[in-house]
Parts: C-alpha cells; structure tokens; sequence
C-alpha cells in the first residue's frame, strides 16, 4: 500500500493509494522531478525544480544542464529504490519531455517514466 501523489482522497474519504509498487516508483520520481529545491520545510535539498523551467528558452543546452541535475537527484533521494539506464531529456517546441529508464533494485525489474512539462496556455 502507497500512498498516491498527487495526494487525494478516495471514494471513502480515504487517503488513496496506489495500486502497485511500480505506479509508485513512477509518482515518486514525477515529485521529485516537479518539487522546487526549497520547496519542502524540513527537506530544503530535495527536488529538481523542473517547475521553474516552464518560463525558460527551451534549448539543447538547458537539456543537457537539466540531465545532470535529474540524475544527481534521483541518484541522491531514490538511489536505494531504483538505479537509472538511461535519462533523455528532449525539447520539442514548447514541451520538455524527460524519459527515465530505470531498474528496480529490489526487484531487477526494468521500469520507464516519463515526465512532460509544457508552457500554461
């Protein structure tokens, strides 16, 4: 059982969970990737800020600077949970996509995340 971020409650008036460990993996890096550094009261270190980017010139230059900022990060909160394969960070037009592939230590099981973040309109 595990709770599901973005937090909500469930039909009973519940905390909602989700339904497996591998739909949790993939929350938990989705927080970990929106979360702005600072964000968190007792966890100021934690997060990419991947938020703030919206509002930036989207370039091949803020991806590569983003790659090693998600896999500092994903290395340092999630590091006992999951080893990174790969990480493609891609800008196309007004979208940043980031693509994780992954593998679950526990498990050995391959997993792939992907995270888009786009402009408001």
């Amino acid at each position: 059982m595990y709770v599901t971020y973005p937090y909500q409650l469930d039909s009973r008036g519940r905390t909602a969970v989700t339904a497996n460990f591998d739909d949790h993996i993939r929350q938990m890096l989705e927080q970990l990737l929106l979360t702005r550094p600072g964000e968190r009261v007792n966890r100021p270190d934690f997060g990419c800020g991947l938020a703030d980017l919206v509002f930036e010139p989207n370039s091949t230059r803020l991806a590569a600077a983003l790659e090693v900022t998600v896999v500092a990060n994903v290395g340092q909160w999630l590091g006992d949970l999951i080893a990174l394969r790969n990480v493609d960070i891609e800008s196309q037009d007004e979208k940043l996509l980031v693509n994780l592939g992954y593998v679950v230590t526990a498990t050995g099981e391959p997993g792939n995340a992907t995270v888009t973040l786009a402009a408001p309109t």
